[in-house]
């Protein structure tokens, strides 16, 4: 297992000792190693995605499709009443 050595401000090492005393942790060294667990498992490295496109087929194929009754600006036709 890999030693790290941080400085953290009071008011972190504080809350640390308060969640010892209160049983949430055996020792310091099972809270700071537990909090990070958990601060990594939430915040963790962001996986890099394939060389795919960036969006996926259904939407690639129906991209420049549009229902002509849905379009904002009508175009003009020979058909009349």
């Amino acid at each position: 297992m890999a030693r790290v050595e941080v400085e953290l401000p009071d008011r972190i090492v504080n809350d640390i000792e308060q969640m010892v005393q209160q049983g949430e942790f055996v020792n310091e060294d099972e809270a700071v190693e537990k909090l990070l667990q958990q601060g990594v498992a939430a915040y963790g490295p962001v996986e890099e995605e394939e060389d795919a496109p960036g969006e996926d087929l259904f939407t690639q194929s129906t991209a420049e499709q549009q229902d002509p009754a849905a379009m904002d600006d009508p175009q003009e036709d020979d058909y009349g009443f």
